[in-house]
């Protein structure tokens, strides 16, 4: 498949992350702004909550209480009526928009442009400015597989420029530790969604960026209850390596940051074993999803992240 590289940061490499790298997806984040109806615009979410008030949007007339701001009493219809009525209006209000970012070792990994955990940083750039463009506030949960780093909630600017740099920070150390024997014990994703439920406020958006390889059954009960008071998205990235998609044909290791093993890829046995075992692990996040009522959104790392949004336009 040819890729388009006019769609990627001049920075790219597919391994690393970089700031510039990541502030490139700013510009692009005014594709999925209101009032485009698309898929990202969906992600980022319905930005605009119904609280009544003093704001832009008139929303309606109703009668004078007490405490009501004497400026919003609507004189016509008071006059009409003979009794004091209240213009209300709904008020842009900021919304906390947390992502779950897992960079645990199986996202280290990529067989063609890049690794997963590259592809998952633009995705995280690109919701972290969108977020922020339509005046809510941004935070994440960074699960590393062995230490869970909280970000809180931020407005303007300043909230992808943390989350990015802290983003950075442990990709970086991710990096590194590929090199080092990793004794400490793998955590489960579950680890991550109970930060979530400490750290998001009641009415927050949350967005699952991961390959859910560490995703279980008591990964289930807590998506669960994070959505009853929150609204909740997964999206799910692959390589397609994973699916026993690759045009060489021989022996050789694969590993990501935990595992490595020798794969017979001459073998068309062993190219169907491993399809047929991603597949059912992508089957089981769709029944998980599809039961919990949570889209599912499936990325690669065959293409530029740009490439596969352009479809949702």
């Amino acid at each position: 498949m040819e890729t388009n590289h006019r769609a990627l940061p001049d920075q790219f490499n597919g391994a690393t992350l970089s700031l510039e790298e990541l502030i490139y997806y700013k510009q692009h984040s005014i594709h999925w702004l209101s009032p485009a109806k698309s898929l990202w615009a969906q992600i980022a979410g319905q930005h605009q909550s119904r609280k009544l008030g003093r704001g832009m949007d008139f929303a309606e007339v109703r009668q004078y209480q007490a405490g009501d701001d004497i400026r919003s009493i609507d004189w016509r219809v008071t006059a009409r009526t003979g009794k004091a009525h209240t213009k209300l209006f709904t008020e842009e209000c900021e919304k906390p928009v947390v992502l779950y970012i897992d960079l645990s070792p199986s996202m280290f990994f990529g067989s063609t442009l890049q690794f997963k955990s590259v592809q998952m940083g633009h995705m995280a750039s690109l919701l972290s400015w969108l977020c922020v463009a339509n005046g809510d506030r941004i935070g994440a949960v960074i699960d590393t597989g062995y230490t869970l780093i909280d970000v809180k909630p931020t407005a303007r600017d300043r909230g992808p420029l943390i989350l990015l740099q802290k983003l950075i920070q442990a990709h970086e150390q991710g990096l590194d530790n590929q090199t080092e024997p990793l004794g400490d014990r793998l955590s489960s994703m579950a680890d991550g969604l109970h930060a979530l439920h400490r750290l998001c406020p009641k009415g927050s958006e949350i967005i699952l960026l991961s390959d859910f390889v560490r995703f279980d059954e008591p990964c289930g009960s807590l998506l669960k209850r994070l959505r009853q008071h929150n609204l909740l998205r997964m999206v799910h990235f692959s390589d397609p390596l994973e699916y026993g998609e690759t045009s060489f044909r021989g022996v050789e290791k694969v590993s990501d940051k935990r595992r490595s093993q020798w794969i017979d890829f001459s073998s068309r046995k062993s190219r169907d074993s491993i399809k047929s075992k991603y597949n059912q692990h992508l089957e089981g996040l769709k029944q998980a999803s599809e039961s919990l009522g949570i889209s599912l959104t499936s990325i690669s790392t065959n293409q530029p992240l740009l490439n596969q949004l352009s479809g949702h336009l």
